[in-house]
Order: structure tokens, then sequence, then C-alpha cells
């Protein structure tokens, strides 16, 4: 038995009658009656237990709390549990970390509990605020929906976000709890990405004066954990993770019509949006990269003078934007050295009321930069003129050299400095390591130099700027603004490129996971194959030599962890023999040897393709591992994912065939294992038809759900008429009437979308005829 509150946003009025609004802020005495065998938690620390008999006789115990700091009732939280804790004090604050008796006695927690402290004082000093609880409770929970929460003085995480098993030797996860940790703590003024939860006490002492300025509270913490986490882990870098993690992600979503802009009105808001639903990337990732930016032109100096000076002004109440702007304008004017082309809420409210980003397109011949939203410019409804202007730092570097801050304040405006002579080593590069929110579409010259550059020289470009490079071309591409083939030149040079994280988004780009069952069937796959290969090689090599020899000296390595399996599957994929030998040869070493531990970074690959060189044998082997008792959550899915990959067709519906069975699986699963079998290339048939022969009693089991799924994925093969004909045929007979116009509404939208992608791989194959041997 277990029980853990989750106020935040609104459910405080559920639990106890209150003016439940985040400015509302008051003090809280609170008092528990449970069973004496559990413990009580609550924000404060505890002063008195007693115990008292109900009517029956029965004995309770009786926990009472100290009165709570001013604070808004969405912070108030208690947990009743039956944990075992392990404690330490760090600057007069008593910190525990609570777990499962075994958890605990196993040291699962104990590199949260080893960091937590340091992040603490970390932002302490760097904020030159104190943390004003003598207590700090962080409990790891078994099962929670909203992953961590900063409740002042009580945290609560999910289990994964905590915990860090002593055997676990690789960084990634040492990352991703101290980002979560940094994250909560950051707010109580605000595991690596876990931890980085400890951020959140900005927003418990200067709260938002309401909802629709949540990115006050959550947008800071999200930079301040990337912060606190190479505090903690020093030989992660900063740059590379978060434009990977942040930046990159949200410029993917926030280009629709529809998206909302980060501070919308109070009205609005509570006109056409939940509550809940301003709990999303352009809250968390958009709030940061736009902090990340203001802290870039401003100096990490003056923007944390200006936020220690808000921090005190409004300590145990409430603020809004302006507020924020106010204090970094007071900062500006009491210096001279960084000197801005407008106040800081012209800047400001231009990113944070406005919704989307702008491109910037550059001109060398005449130095002239113009901006303009970036939308697709393939959809009809987006070609309304949008007259949105942003005021935008543009750091900038000419041949290797950085340049001082520019700034383009109107739609268009003449650099003469960025006027280029006629060598071909002179080049320009905008929005150096990413320091601003945008995109940038460079005139074909610059491009040709740029790529010319990276054959030569790829390491004259920071390594984010060679990934924003290409993962804006590629962005362009898509939307409209530049041709298939001027991102594809920027790919050549890629034989030298020695970073994953680079690495992972062309491949993203180039092989996306919801193409790779459907791109065999076309004249690209053997051309991609050999182009591909000859530039993976390099790298490949240098990472499976680690695999081969010693796979625990990538324990540093925060981009193999993540990424590594990317490379080698797509390397499977291409059918390099390399991989398929050495895929075959470990899964072999783990039947001989149950107890042996494939290495960890690579094992879903080398599961796919053990069993799909295998024979029944291995994939008999992986159905005993799946029904092991002490199979953990995570392998148990490796494996069904792994059992999907068998090429022989027979093994593929006898798989089917025991996804039915309710003996063999639990009913839940039967969905998973037709998703799994019906993304593979000869698996997708199969698949549909068994859909379609066992459709009552699937629909019995699963409702409509499954079939949308299905033919979500059964739609990427979905190319001719008679294709779209033949899935009509079945659901016309099984759906209502209005899904069946909603589903034929899909389907044509799904034919239209793979001619715009045949029509695009036969251009890439042109390309590809053209340089495969360079």
């Amino acid at each position: 038995m277990l029980i853990a509150s989750q106020m935040e946003p609104t459910y405080a009025r559920t639990v106890y009658p209150c003016f439940d609004e985040p400015a509302m802020k008051a003090t809280f005495n609170i008092r528990i009656v449970h069973d004496p065998s559990y413990v009580a938690l609550s924000n404060m620390p505890a002063i008195d237990v007693s115990e008292i008999k109900d009517k029956n006789g029965s004995l309770w115990s009786v926990t009472t709390f100290n009165t709570s700091l001013k604070m808004s009732t969405y912070l108030t939280a208690f947990v009743v549990c039956d944990f075992d804790y392990v404690s330490r004090t760090e600057r007069g604050n008593k910190i525990r970390i609570w777990a499962r008796k075994e958890a605990v006695k196993n040291g699962d927690v104990d590199y949260a509990l080893n960091i937590t402290g340091p992040i603490f004082s970390f932002l302490e000093d760097l904020l030159n605020v104190s943390y004003p609880l003598p207590k700090t409770d962080l409990v790891a929970l078994p099962d929670f929906g909203a992953g961590a929460m900063e409740n002042w003085g009580l945290m609560t995480f999910q289990e994964s976000s905590l915990m860090y098993l002593p055997s676990d030797k690789f960084t990634s996860r040492k990352a991703m709890i101290a980002i979560i940790l940094s994250h909560e703590l950051g707010h109580q003024a605000q595991m690596l990405s876990n931890f980085f939860f400890l951020f959140k006490w900005f927003g418990n002492l200067v709260t938002m004066n309401w909802w629709n300025d949540l990115w006050l509270n959550e947008g800071l913490a999200s930079y301040f954990e990337y912060l606190g986490a190479t505090f903690i882990e020093p030989k992660i870098s900063l740059d590379k993770i978060f434009y990977d993690h942040v930046v990159q992600p949200v410029l993917r979503e926030d280009n629709e019509i529809g998206v909302r802009s980060l501070s919308e009105s109070e009205d609005k808001i509570k006109e056409s949006f939940s509550l809940l639903s301003l709990f999303d990337s352009i809250t968390y990732n958009k709030g940061a990269s736009v902090t990340w930016m203001l802290s870039g032109f401003l100096t990490e100096k003056l923007f944390i003078r200006a936020l220690s000076s808000y921090l005190k002004e409004f300590s145990f109440s409430n603020a809004n934007q302006d507020d924020l702007w106010t204090h970094i304008q007071m900062v500006i004017d009491s210096q001279d050295e960084v000197q801005l082309p407008a106040s800081i809420k012209q800047i400001m409210d231009s990113w944070t009321c406005q919704n989307g980003f702008p491109v910037l397109t550059l001109n060398l011949t005449t130095g002239t930069i113009s901006q303009e939203q970036f939308l697709n410019k393939k959809n009809e409804n987006s070609t309304d003129p949008r007259n949105n202007t942003w005021i935008i730092p543009i750091s900038w570097m000419r041949n290797g050299s950085s340049q001082p801050l520019m700034w383009l304040d109107k739609s268009s405006k003449v650099f003469p400095e960025m006027q280029v002579s006629e060598s071909e080593y002179d080049w320009i590069l905008l929005n150096v390591n990413l320091s601003g929110y945008y995109r940038v579409n460079y005139d074909q010259l610059n491009l040709k130099r740029l790529a010319h550059l990276l054959q030569n020289d790829p390491k004259a470009l920071p390594a984010v700027s060679r990934f924003q490079l290409i993962d804006d071309s590629f962005a362009l591409t898509q939307f409209g603004y530049i041709q298939i083939e001027t991102a594809l030149e920027l790919t050549k040079y890629l034989a030298r490129e020695d970073e994953l994280f680079i690495w992972n988004m062309v491949l993203l780009n180039l092989v996306p996971e919801n193409l790779e069952s459907t791109l065999k069937n076309y004249e690209v796959y053997p051309l991609l194959k050999k182009y591909l290969l000859k530039r993976m090689l390099p790298i490949y090599r240098y990472y499976a030599s680690f695999i081969h020899q010693n796979v625990d000296a990538l324990e540093d390595d925060y981009f193999a962890q993540v990424y590594l399996e990317k490379l080698f599957a797509t390397a499977c994929w291409l059918g390099l023999q390399d991989c398929l030998n050495l895929s075959s040869e470990l899964y072999a070493k783990w039947m001989d040897n149950p107890e042996y531990k494939i290495p960890f970074l690579i094992r879903r690959t080398v599961c796919c393709y053990g069993v799909a060189v295998g024979s029944e044998e291995a994939w008999n082997f992986a159905w005993e591992m799946y029904n092991h008792t002490d199979t953990t959550k995570e392998d148990k899915d490796i494996m069904l994912s792994a059992m999907s990959c068998a090429k022989e067709s027979w093994l593929l519906y006898r798989y089917l065939q025991y996804g039915l069975s309710d003996t063999l699986f639990s009913s839940n699963h039967t969905s998973v294992i037709i998703l799994y079998v019906v993304t593979k290339d000869i698996g997708h048939r199969m698949a549909w038809e068994f859909v379609t022969e066992n459709w009552p009693l699937l629909r019995e089991r699963y409702g409509k759900e499954l079939l949308h799924d299905v033919l979500k994925v059964m739609g990427r093969f979905v190319n001719t008429d008679v294709q779209i004909q033949e899935l009509q045929v079945f659901y016309n007979a099984t759906l209502e009437e209005d899904e069946r116009v909603a589903t034929t509404l899909l389907l044509e939208l799904t034919k239209s979308e793979n001619l715009e992608m045949r029509e695009l791989l036969i251009r890439v194959a042109s390309w590809l005829q053209k340089n495969v041997d360079d």
C-alpha cells in the first residue's frame, strides 16, 4: 500500500477546501492519521507523532507537521508509505531519499543522495539565494504519471528517475538523473536529467501569477537543469546535449499554424486550452531555449544578477514575465558593456508573445539578411502573409573567427560586413552554436563554400554548428524552402564526422524509422546502402572495436549510450556484414550462456538481428528469455521486438498466433506484437491478413484503437488506389459510417504523402547515382 499526492495544476481542491489558485498563497498546518506501521511525510518536518484509538478500538498514528512557509496550494503534498531512506545534511538542509526497502538496501538511491546536496549548493551560490526549508525529502514512487514533481520540501519522482543501479556503469543514466533532479530542485527556489528537477525552487519561492506564465517556472528550471547537470557530471558537453535534447526537438514542433505562443493571455487560455495541455514542450523546451538565448546575449553574469534580484524581490509571492523583464532592464541600465537595440521587454515579448519562430535568409552578395516566420510552404493555408517579426540576436563567424553580435530588428536589413569576396575560402556562419532560437537559410554560394569547408576541414565548424547546418537544411527541404539536393551536398563529408549525435540526426533524416520497412522496395536502397556505408565505416569501426574488446571504456561517452543503437541498427539494416556477424556472434554467446550480458548499448539491435540471421532455435531462445521470470520490463520489450525480426514467414505467423493466446500473453501484448510485426518488411502483409482474419476477437479485446494503430502503419505501404480500395473493403465492413469517413480521409492523406515521398526518393536516387562514388 502506498499513498502519494499530486496537486499540480488544480487537484488541491479535490483534497481539501481551498482557493486553488497559484497567486493565493498561504501557510498550511497538516496532520495525517494513518496506520502505525507506515510513515507519513509532508512538506515540513514532523513535530509530533501520537496515537489514538478509533471507535472499534483499533490504534492509529497521528503525525503533525510544522506550519509550512507561505506557498501555493499546488505545492502542498503528502506521502504515506512503508519505505526506507538514506540521508545526509548539506548546509543545514537535511536531505532524505525514500524508496522501497530493498532498493535502499541495494544502494540504488545512493547516487541521487550524493548529488542532491551539491546541486542545492550550486544553485544557492549561483543565484545568491538561500534554500528556505530545514529539510527535503525525495521519494521514489514505483508508479507516477507526472514523472517528477517539485512539491516544496517533499519532491516525488518516478522510480527510474531517481535510481541508478550500482551495476549500471553508464553515464546516460546518471545524466538523466542529474538533469531531472536539477530541474525539480531548481524549482525549490526552481538524475542527471532527472536531478535537475532540483532546480525548481524558483517556482516555489516566486510563483507565476497564473498558469499562462507557467514557462517562467518550467522554462527557467529546464534551462538551469542543464547547467546543474554539467556541474555534477563535467564530462558531459552542455551545448551538444542542450541543442540535441531541448532546442532541436522543439524547433520541429513549433512550426505549425495552431501552436500557441509561450505566454498567452489568461482569457485565451481559459477559452481555448486546458491547463494540463500547457505542460508541453513549448513550455519546457521553448522556454529553456529562449532563456538560453537571453542568457547568451545578456552574458550569463548579468542574467544571473538580474535573476537573483528578481528572486529576492518576489520571494514568497507571485510574478509575471514583465516583472522579470523589469529586473533584467534594471541590471542592463546599471552598466555599459552590453548594449541592446531595444528594451528587454520589446525584445523578449517578440519571442514569448508570438507563436513560432523565424527563419533568416542570408544573401552574401549583398550582405542582406531577411526574416520570416518558418512555416511549411507546401501547405496552402500557411501561405497567408504573416507579418510577425522578431528582434533577433545574430552571433556569427567569418572564416573561422568570431564576430561581434549583430541585431536584426526589422524584416530585412543590409549588413555590409557580411558581403563576401570571390574566394571560395571566404564563408560566413550565422547563429554560432545555436545561440538563437531560429533556423538559417543560406544562399547557394555560401552553402557551396560551407560544403567545401566540411569536406576539407570539418572541425573548422564547431560540432553544434555542423549539427545545426545539416538539421536546418533538412528542415528547410521538408518545408519547401530549398531542394533536397542542397541538403544532400552537406552529407558528402560524413566519412570525417566522428560525433555520434550528428550521425544520429543525419540517419533520422535519411533513414527515418517509419520508412525502414518500405525503403527496401525502392531503387534508392542499393544506392543509399553504398553511399552511407562508405561514410559510416570509420565511426562504425571505431565503436565496434569497443564492443569487441572493452565496452566499459564507453561508460563516459554519453552519446554512445543514447545513440549507438541507431548507428548499429542502420549498419545492420543496410546489410553491413560485420554488423550482422557481430549480432549473431553476441546472440549465440548469450544462447550458450544465459548469464552473459549482451552490451546494453546495442542490445535491441543484437537481439533483432540475432533472431533474423539465426534459425528457429534463435527464435525459440528469445521466446524462452521473454518468459523468464526475472526478465525486466525493458528486456521483455526487447524480446517482443526481436521475435518480430524473424525472416521466416512461418515463424512470424506462429508468433502472431501465440499473440492471440490468453495463456501465453497478457492480452495487452497482442497489439504490441501485431504492431512490431506490421513494421517489418516481410511482416506487414502478414500482420494485415492476421488482423482481418481475427478481427472479431481482436475487436472485442482492444476495440477500435488497435485498428487505428495498425492502419497508421499500413498506410506507409499504400501507394496505389488499388491498395487503398483493399483496405477500404475491410473497414467498410467493420467500421461505423462516421469512422469510415475519417479513415478514408486518413488513407487519402497518406497516399498523397507517399506519392510525395516517392517523388522525393526518385530525386534522392538520381542524386546518389551521380555522387555515390565520390
